[in-house]
């Protein structure tokens, strides 16, 4: 497991939104919580290169336990091959489709269609949460707008006794400045309490909340996981890679949207590195080159929370190999744009 440098931790919010479900098919323990804990990453080589890591995109998930189950943990018995994911559907004009019918697409799995289990509009699961917002030097410039633009979004997005966020600030460190709470005003002051200065460790901010906090939050039915991530996309001081923090988000099945902070009015790698995040995780990248349009990425992330479809289904020819399979959902109707997990590691006998 990989250690990252942490500032002493205030309280931390989360993500709820992606709930993807896959493969089972040898014995697995679970954690009391109803998650499991993914193998972390290779320690990094001598002189702090990375380890290679798998394709991007892509984690090792597994089927949540039942809760019947009251011991600390359990043995998962049972062969499961079915897989559940949330993806978002919108138009050519990027408006959110939300009356769409199982008939209405296909599912490839590892390029094979694949058999529909369930379908069904999903608009009103819990949301667990993370804000990650880049407090480093780089980002001064409009750090009070985006404060006030966060402090809205949670405002409107987080219900009292349903949904759940944490506040993440990063600079050459991830520091919690409020944990899990359905509180809004503590949510509030947690971004208040954000200061910019220093270097840029986001790949490190990135897995940290993911692996620390979504990972281990506990979860009694289904949820959303999502993380909004606020930053330049511009990297220096990270101990783990950006294709490393990329697979703990899928691990964690949190969908990552961010949102762009270079103002510069053209882009530039950081925000090539913002889309690879997005993209890879069925998020959404935002580029506001205006202070305005901080606001309407926000509102547009809200939107998409509660405008979503989830399915299950059980890939053919399915092998547990340990490799990795791709997901594709495809829309028959032409001018629809489907967005979801580009794909899954099968679990290895």
């Amino acid at each position: 497991m990989k250690s990252i440098p942490m500032k002493p931790r205030t309280p931390l919010l989360v993500v709820a939104f992606f709930v993807f479900t896959a493969l089972v098919v040898e014995p697995v323990t679970w954690a009391a919580s109803g998650q499991t804990t993914p193998q972390a990453p290779a320690a990094p080589a001598p002189g702090g290169a990375p380890a290679s890591t798998p394709p991007a995109g892509a984690g090792q998930t597994t089927a949540p336990p039942s809760n019947s189950d009251s011991d600390d943990s359990f043995k998962v018995r049972k062969t499961v091959n079915e897989v559940s994911l949330v993806f978002t559907v919108t138009d050519r004009h990027g408006r959110y489709i939300k009356d769409l019918q199982k008939s209405d697409f296909k599912v490839i799995d590892d390029q094979k269609p694949a058999d529909v289990s369930s379908f069904r509009s999903e608009t009103d699961l819990p949301l667990q949460v993370g804000l990650l917002v880049d407090a480093s030097n780089s980002v001064r410039d409009r750090f009070k707008f985006e404060q006030d633009a966060a402090i809205e979004f949670l405002n409107a997005i987080i219900r009292p006794r349903y949904d759940k966020a944490f506040v993440v600030g990063f600079d050459a460190t991830p520091e919690v400045t409020q944990d899990f709470t359905d509180n809004t005003e503590n949510l509030s002051a947690g971004v208040r309490m954000l200061r910019a200065g220093g270097g840029t460790a986001m790949y490190d901010a990135l897995y940290f909340a993911c692996r620390d906090k979504l990972l281990k939050q506990e979860q009694t039915g289904p949820v959303r996981r999502a993380i909004i991530l606020l930053s330049d996309g511009e990297d220096n001081l990270s101990h783990v890679t950006r294709e490393e923090a990329i697979d703990m988000a899928a691990r964690a099945d949190v969908i990552v949207y961010t949102i762009s902070t270079n103002i510069s009015g053209m882009k530039g790698n950081g925000d090539k590195v913002l889309e690879r995040i997005a993209d890879a995780t069925g998020g959404r990248a935002f580029f506001p080159f205006q202070m305005r349009d901080v606001s309407d990425a926000f509102l547009s992330i809200q939107e998409e929370l509660r405008s979503q479809y989830a399915v299950a289904y059980k890939p053919a020819n399915f092998i547990a190999d340990g490799r990795y399979r791709t997901i594709e959902i495809l829309a028959q109707q032409k001018g629809l744009k489907v967005r979801t997990r580009k794909g899954y590691y099968a679990p290895k006998q």
